[in-house]
């Protein structure tokens, strides 16, 4: 038998590897952005860029920010949890979450590319309202692609959680509710919702934090008219080179991510 020391020992040991990392590509990374947040365009110390972010431009841009957020991550509950719910009950459920995991493996990039050709002027979804007599339509560079492409991106990740918690559902509660005379409606809403609320959440926070800051997307996608806090970012630090201005709206989104976080994490 090892004895505790030797066990506490061995944590520690163990323990090391993972504290570097997390040192290394968490926390610093946390400071020096924080740090870059007080440097101004002449590299002195300042507390204009936090100013700055207060200006009606930026909380704008921030509320549109969650508002794009908060509908994608909408949509996707929408479609991912009936999609869940029905892969439990089919045959050879492992096949076809395979089949709807397996986009997430293709580089979002090339995802991106695909849609431009789809929704591009002479792509399929125009061919497609020509032979409804509809007519060609600008449906690239617009709000609603942007929304159709990311909900797309992200219906994996809000539906992974939510048939983990379906499958590890006991299914002698919903029994004893129908036995009881529940209804379909009655045994979803106050047994079966209930004992999944922990997948929603996880995949509301796997969906609504990275939809915070899309950058990509909304340039390809929505030709930079849905401008978000990660393109803002993007901005800053890569355009106008205003470095502190971005590590400001980075330090905010990093606040944003850990207060969604606290909201829908699990009590225990």
């Amino acid at each position: 038998m090892m004895r505790p020391a030797m066990k506490n020992r061995a944590k520690t040991l163990y323990l090391i590897p993972y504290s570097l990392w997390i040192a290394l590509f968490v926390i610093f990374p946390i400071l020096l952005v924080v740090y870059y947040s007080f440097i101004g365009l002449d590299g002195g110390f300042t507390l204009e860029n936090y100013a700055k972010f207060f200006t009606p431009v930026y909380l704008r841009m921030t509320l549109s920010s969650f508002w794009y957020a908060f509908i994608v991550t909408a949509l996707a509950l929408l479609i991912a949890y009936p999609t869940a719910f029905l892969l439990t009950k089919t045959k050879h459920k492992q096949l076809w979450l395979l089949l709807i995991i397996l986009p997430t493996w293709i580089n979002l990039l090339l995802k991106a590319y695909a849609f431009i050709g789809i929704f591009g002027t002479y792509g399929a979804a125009n061919a497609f309202l020509e032979v409804l007599g509809i007519g060609t339509k600008q449906i690239l560079f617009t709000d609603f692609s942007f929304i159709f492409v990311a909900t797309y991106i992200f219906i994996p990740f809000m539906l992974l959680p939510i048939y983990n918690s379906l499958e590890e559902m006991n299914q002698s509660y919903v029994d004893a509710a129908r036995d009881l005379g529940a209804s379909k409606w009655v045994t979803f809403r106050r047994v079966v919702l209930p004992l999944t609320l922990d997948g929603v959440k996880s995949g509301a926070q796997a969906v609504f934090i990275p939809a915070l800051s899309l950058f990509m997307i909304t340039r390809l996608i929505a030709g930079n008219r849905v401008i978000t806090l990660g393109t803002a970012i993007e901005q800053h630090f890569l355009v106008t080179q205003d470095w502190g201005m971005g590590a400001t709206i980075a330090v905010f989104l990093i606040i944003a991510m850990v207060l969604i976080m606290i909201l829908t994490g699990r009590r225990k």
